[in-house]
């Protein structure tokens, strides 16, 4: 099991984790509405935080912080992404815990996410990690 070290990243380092980003999305957007959009969540109860193994980062992982009426304070995990070339690698276990540990620390009680329908690799390490499907994720283009 490789070592990994968590680091926080800010608005400055958006050149550094973008392409992370555009690798998880397919590359469907353009850089600039993805800078703009993540210098809005910035302002918000958003973290972004990387993934380093030896000091290279591996993967890129964001945390929403809210109070939800069904679950009360949680920690929304967001885009998590780990390079192909550092998965199976036990990282993904090793994130989740780092994720979990500092959730606590903020005072959250659950963790929720969203995952993609199709990204099936993910719902299993989801399952195996105690997570419960409670729901679908609907979105509406409003154009």
């Amino acid at each position: 099991m490789s070592k990994l070290n968590v680091k926080r990243l800010y608005k400055e380092d958006i050149n550094n984790f973008l392409p992370l980003i555009q690798e998880l999305m397919g590359h469907r957007l353009d850089d600039a509405i993805l800078k703009e959009r993540f210098k809005e969540m910035f302002d918000h109860k958003y973290e972004c935080h990387g993934i380093y193994v030896d000091e290279t980062l591996a993967g890129v992982f964001g945390l929403w912080f809210a109070t939800r009426h069904y679950c009360g304070k949680t920690c929304e995990q967001d885009h998590v992404y780990i390079k192909p070339e550092y998965r199976s690698m036990g990282l993904g276990k090793q994130v989740f815990k780092w994720i979990y540990n500092y959730a606590k620390e903020k005072g959250c009680e659950t963790a929720e996410l969203n995952s993609y329908v199709e990204n099936y690799p993910s719902h299993k390490f989801y399952l195996n990690e105690n997570y419960v499907i409670k729901g679908y994720h609907f979105l509406k283009s409003l154009d």
